[in-house]
């Protein structure tokens, strides 16, 4: 499975965001999705990750309330909605996949999109 991450961009604090992950390969809908996101300089942390069901979800307590995971198996796409977004969201963001179940682990990860910068002005 290959993963493209698309949808960063500036933005203003308070604005909004959609995040696109589409993956190329079969099986998308057999892999739990999930996003995380990286500031130069410090660790990669986890954003979100929606299960197989596409009901189970996980959302950083930074996040929650304000980004919601998606995923559309018919267009093998994850989408990660970002809205009021604060400057502290600035990071660039990965969309990784891993067979079965989701994890907040980002090792546990088989595939990784390429990243996709957000920054968010004050």
């Amino acid at each position: 499975v290959q993963l493209q991450a698309s949808g960063g961009g500036l933005v203003q604090a308070g604005g909004s965001l959609r995040l696109s992950c589409v993956a190329i390969g079969p099986s998308f809908s057999s892999h739990a999705m999930a996003w995380f996101r990286q500031v130069p300089g410090k660790e990669r942390e986890v954003v979100a990750t929606m299960d197989l069901d596409s009901f189970t979800t996980y959302y950083a307590d930074s996040v929650k309330g304000r980004f919601t995971i998606s995923r559309d198996n018919a267009k093998n796409t994850a989408y990660l909605e970002m809205n009021s977004l604060k400057v502290e969201d600035t990071a660039i963001y990965y969309c990784a996949a891993r067979p079965g179940y989701s994890s907040r682990v980002g090792v546990d990860y088989n595939y990784w999109g390429q990243g996709t910068q957000v920054t968010v002005s004050s």
